[in-house]
């Protein structure tokens, strides 16, 4: 009994450990894409065009509208895991704390490898917090929830809302350029790959919401890739952009 929980345990804290490199990641190489200066993943276009109206950092934008959208999830009937609350905190700190330690690029260069440093590197982190399973971020949440309430397709969904977030950003003053296009192409097939390397298997004995005080993310699956719904959200198609946010 005490070797199987000290198994939960372990495989508990993995997860933990997981889930907040994978966020504090996903800031870092969200902030070496803004210092690319080619283009940013689509809701860092519309987090820039606020940051540029405001005069508020771009991660504390995030976390501002990542706390809005998480109060779009309430009437959605969307329940937020660990996971959840923990990604509208740790991406934008995360964000802002990079921007402060790596400077300006000058030149291509610099940007270019910058660019490709950044989105491979969201590749990893996607993989790492959602193969976490603590459930996903606002804006996926925001997606899966008006999937299930229009009963529209998840492309479909998907596409409005990043299109209306694009066009957003960029009237605001937000980045488009090359950089959105590739991290469009790549971050599908990275996440993919990145889901299977950092999958995690199922513990045998008790589950993990043994341990006081942690729960599991509503409806969490016991396969390591966690399809779509009120939980995390699954490996997306080739080409298909996934929001970890």
């Amino acid at each position: 009994m005490a070797r199987t929980t000290r198994r939960s345990t372990t495989h508990l804290s993995r997860r933990l450990v997981q889930l907040y490199a994978g966020l504090a990641l996903y800031g870092a190489s969200s902030a070496l894409l803004v210092r690319a200066e080619l283009g940013l993943e689509p809701w860092g276009v519309l987090h820039q065009g606020l940051a540029e109206l405001t005069g508020i950092s771009i991660g504390v934008v995030s976390i501002i509208v990542g706390a809005v959208v998480l109060l779009l999830w309430i009437p959605l009937r969307q329940r937020p895991g660990l996971g959840t609350v923990s990604n509208v905190f740790v991406v934008g700190l995360a964000m802002d704390g990079t921007l402060a330690v790596v400077g300006e690029l000058d030149g291509y260069g610099f940007r270019v490898p910058a660019l490709v440093l950044g989105i491979v590197l969201n590749g990893v982190a996607t993989g790492l917090y959602i193969a976490a399973r603590f459930g996903p971020g606002p804006r996926d949440g925001l997606m899966t929830g008006l999937n299930r309430v229009t009963g529209r397709s998840i492309r479909l969904v998907r596409t409005a809302i990043e299109v209306a977030v694009v066009a957003t950003g960029f009237v605001l003053g937000g980045s488009l350029g090359v950089g959105t296009v590739v991290y469009a192409l790549a971050i599908g097939p990275l996440a993919q790959l990145f889901l299977r390397v950092f999958a995690l298997p199922e513990p045998t004995g008790p589950a993990v919401t043994a341990v006081p005080g942690i729960t599991t993310a509503p409806g969490e699956p016991s396969t390591p890739a966690p399809p779509l719904g009120s939980g995390p959200v699954a490996a997306p198609a080739p080409g298909q952009a996934i929001l970890p946010q």
